[in-house]
């Protein structure tokens, strides 16, 4: 790939990492990514994806800006109020860099669109809110084959893994069932940090930039939990359970499910 000067300006400390090169901008500049959610994680991770030159960013989410959002959602500001949030990040990561084509989707997802979305992308990254989400697209990713980065914060922790279909343990493997609807507390009740979804956002953004290259561990097998009052990082082993319902030796789950 014959690069622009903006181009050797714009990433010339990726091109001087010997990871990375002007093969691994190449192999970013031609990737496509689907975040799901332009919420807090959403802008984190799709503000340096975009950064990075992922060529290609879809984006879902059917909210739009509300003045709340601003503690933590950095795709978004104060003039882009009321504009629905896929649009308000298209805005922004695009004005970061031209480079990247933002496909905006002002929808919810469900199981009935899911597989028409995530079908012409490499990786799948959830930035959702909540559990029925995160399963539907741990299935659909599982059942597709499409490496997933899926992230979580509350109030100030965070937490994230790596799901590559078949290779490793999926997050049915982890959470086996979503729990009841209502058990936990919605973040508007319970509160958020506001950096905590940045730290996590950029944090599942790496990862992706690793899958992209080809280099690096990747944080495959386990879980990695963040907690600011502490200043802590620990890593948690997942074990690939036989049982799992989705990817183990006999799954019974063969079609997505939907839950709400």
């Amino acid at each position: 790939m014959k690069f622009t000067g903006d181009q050797l300006q714009r990433y010339s400390r990726h091109l001087i990492l010997p990871e990375v090169g002007e093969e691994g901008q190449a192999r970013l500049l031609k990737a496509r990514v689907f975040i799901v959610g332009a919420g807090g994680l959403g802008s984190s991770a799709g503000y340096y994806l975009a950064a990075a030159g992922v060529g290609t960013l879809g984006i879902i989410d059917n909210d739009q800006v509300e003045l709340s959002n601003l503690q933590r959602q950095i795709a978004h500001c104060t003039r882009t109020i009321g504009v629905p949030k896929v649009e308000s990040a298209k805005l922004t990561f695009e004005s970061l860099n031209p480079d990247v084509h933002i496909i905006p989707v002002k929808e919810r997802l469900t199981k009935q669109n899911i597989l028409k979305f995530i079908k012409d992308y490499d990786i799948i990254v959830d930035c959702s809110d909540n559990y029925a989400t995160r399963f539907l697209v741990n299935d659909a990713c599982v059942i597709n084959r499409k490496p997933l980065v899926t992230g979580a914060i509350f109030k100030f922790e965070g937490q994230l893994t790596v799901v590559i279909p078949h290779e490793g343990p999926c997050y049915r493997c982890l959470f086996e069932e979503p729990p009841p609807p209502d058990i936990l507390p919605l973040p508007q009740d319970a509160g958020l940090l506001g950096v905590i979804p940045g730290v996590i956002g950029t944090l599942q953004a790496a990862e992706v930039l690793k899958l992209i290259i080809g280099t690096g561990e990747i944080l495959k097998g386990e879980l990695l939990i963040y907690h600011a009052l502490k200043t802590s990082f620990r890593k948690v082993k997942i074990p690939k359970n036989p049982e799992c319902p989705l990817c183990g030796e006999h799954p019974i789950i063969t079609e997505l499910i939907e839950y709400r």
